[in-house]
């Protein structure tokens, strides 16, 4: 009994790690924005479902192969990311921290209403069926398999990006400090856009993984919004490696809590340790600095 006890817990850490590289991806996209913008989007999951809508109209309603969906809902995110912070984002950028916090949860329920009335509330799917296989006495989930390689992959490349590429470079050194960038000839707003598209890009791919997981409708990003936002807290906002490890400890509290008690009391423990961690370090767990 203790065996087969073992290899249950262990299949749910397994779960955890899958779904931690999944949280990772999102918290690297809204983590990259705030840390160089310095606004957080409520509305990033949002984004993301729009994503997963136009994949699936693409392949579903028009016909496209997959492969070319997906590339097309990254595509159309990205531009979404950069429409959002040239006509919405960049008249507060000035403005007071909790109008910004207002205008971009304006837009959460602006998309939200905006696939409703397109798409309805009825439940949609690709009718993409991975299958899931077994080792020993675990069953694991294709799906979940590609979508944590994959986006581990991407994590991994726009570090490379930021890193070594010129616009990277700037990207993480304003926002490092954004008052002295100016004087050496880079361009703020230049930035602000790259970073803003760069980020809505890592949302379509998000999306592309998660639909081939999950059901769409429109109130999907809530199930990964409010998650997403409280793993940047606790990696410390605009901390991408902060956000990273963040990731990966609150899937496993609901991975390994949802195992020993529900999934419900998964959530519940996530979020209670959540709490715990903002009495004993309100500024984040891996918080930079200053």
């Amino acid at each position: 009994m203790s065996d087969i006890f073992d290899v249950y817990l262990l299949e749910a850490v397994i779960n955890g790690l899958l779904l931690g590289g999944l949280l990772a991806l999102l918290a690297l996209g809204l983590n990259l924005i705030f840390g160089v913008i310095d606004v957080v989007w409520i509305c990033y999951a949002e984004m993301m479902m729009i994503g997963m809508y136009v994949i699936w109209w693409l392949h579903v309603e028009q016909g496209w192969p997959l492969f070319g969906a997906f590339a097309a809902g990254i595509a159309s995110i990205a531009v979404l990311g950069a429409a959002l912070h040239q006509f919405v984002i960049r008249p507060v950028l000035a403005a007071e921290p909790i109008n910004q916090l207002l205008v971009t949860g304006g837009v959460l329920f602006f998309l939200q209403a905006v696939a409703t009335v397109a798409f309805g509330v009825e439940f949609r799917n690709l009718g993409v069926r991975l299958p899931t296989f077994a080792i020993g006495e675990m069953n694991l989930s294709l799906a979940r398999l590609i979508a944590f390689a994959v986006a581990i992959a991407a994590i991994g490349g726009t570090w490379l990006f930021l890193s070594r590429s010129y616009i990277g470079t700037a990207i993480r050194a304003i926002s490092q400090d954004r008052g002295i960038m100016p004087l050496m000839g880079v361009d703020p707003g230049r930035i602000y856009l790259t970073t803003s598209a760069l980020g809505g890009g890592l949302a379509g791919l998000a999306a592309c993984l998660l639909v081939l997981q999950y059901d769409i409708h429109p109130a999907i990003g809530l199930s990964f919004g409010p998650i997403t936002f409280l793993i940047c807290v606790l990696g410390g906002l605009g901390n991408l490696i902060g956000g990273f490890l963040a990731a990966f400890i609150f899937a496993q509290f609901i991975a390994v809590g949802g195992f020993l008690f529900q999934l419900e009391w998964g959530y519940v423990i996530a979020f209670v340790f959540f709490i715990a961690t903002m009495f004993w370090k309100p500024e984040g767990l891996f918080a930079k600095r200053r």
